[in-house]
């Protein structure tokens, strides 16, 4: 039974993951409860019926562990999102370790894949979701996302369709008024994709503020977790650049990656003679430039993201 099952039920893995990651928001926390979703469905399923398909089953019981993890925790928030208003540049970094930031997740290796979750795991709509209560975002996820019929998240979720329609009214009510609708975000093409990424890491390796702030938009956000800080516009970034951050012209180096369907780069400070993990960086793009740039400080990502913590010649 237990090859039978791994057989059948390891191809839904890794959209399980993405599943798990968008109710909780953090890649950590979505391993665990993958983890535990398969543990209880191993040992139930002698019990599974086929009235609905594996995939079905296996989503279901990872929607109900995921709301009991999320039972009493708080949110995971990104700095700008905290309700705070926008930091001078003056002000001191205090790290805040106790609060459960939002984390990143790595983009599949597989590009149909990543097509396909574009949409769904960026990170301005996990950073939206974590403000709708877990039944709300079970509901949203399951019904706008996975494209469940209300009867089926009703069942799933052991409440009534007529229940789930409402719930799925106010969570969508609510997530219009945090999150950009897909319409609000202009992209830019490939190339010109390709040619603000080329000019960002020049800038960036080189430390030519004056540079890198022009490829940001007039009003872009820039924030750091575990730092709560966080700065808006081109002169707030560059005074940020220029007066605190402890990287000099030369001293860095930077590694493509692919997060929430968005680029994103590992970058490596020059400590010692060896460039060591620095942060992993986020950007959300448009046709104007950088709107969004996110740097996550928590070196325990690099693994996920296939990066290691030092940079070999």
């Amino acid at each position: 039974m237990t090859v039978d099952f791994l057989a059948q039920a390891d191809p839904y893995r890794r959209e399980l993951l993405a599943h798990c990651y968008r109710m909780l928001g953090s890649v950590h926390d979505a391993e665990d409860l993958v983890q535990e979703t398969y543990i209880r469905a191993w040992k139930s399923y002698d019990k599974f019926e086929n009235r609905s398909s594996l995939r079905t089953w296996l989503y279901r019981i990872a929607t109900n562990v995921c709301l009991t993890a999320l039972d009493g925790r708080e949110r995971r928030p990104l700095p700008a999102g905290l309700g705070n208003p926008d930091s001078d540049p003056s002000d001191p970094l205090n790290e805040q370790n106790e609060v459960p930031w939002l984390e990143p997740f790595p983009d599949a290796d597989d590009p149909a894949v990543i097509v396909a979750s574009k949409e769904t795991t960026r990170l301005a709509l996990i950073a939206a979701l974590q403000h709708l209560p877990p039944r709300q975002r079970a509901v949203l996820i399951l019904r706008d996302v996975l494209k469940w019929r209300a009867a089926e998240v009703a069942e799933a979720l052991e409440t009534s369709t007529a229940a789930v329609n409402s719930t799925l009214q106010r969570a969508r009510a609510q997530l219009d008024q945090i999150a950009p609708s897909e319409d609000e975000v202009t992209e830019p093409t490939a190339a010109e994709q390709r040619e603000l990424l080329e000019k960002y890491v020049k800038a960036f390796e080189a430390k030519d503020v004056a540079a890198i702030v022009e490829l940001f938009t007039k009003d872009a956000i820039f924030d750091m977790p575990p730092y709560a800080v966080w700065y808006r516009g081109r002169e707030n970034i560059a005074r940020h650049l220029a007066n605190t951050c402890p990287v000099g012209p030369g001293e860095m180096r930077l590694i493509p990656v692919s997060a929430n369907g968005q680029p994103g780069f590992g970058t490596y400070w020059l400590q010692d003679g060896v460039h060591k993990a620095f942060n992993l960086v986020v950007l959300t793009l448009s046709k104007d430039g950088i709107t969004h740039s996110t740097s996550f400080f928590d070196h325990a990502l690099f693994s996920k993201f296939g990066l290691p913590l030092e940079l070999s010649d």
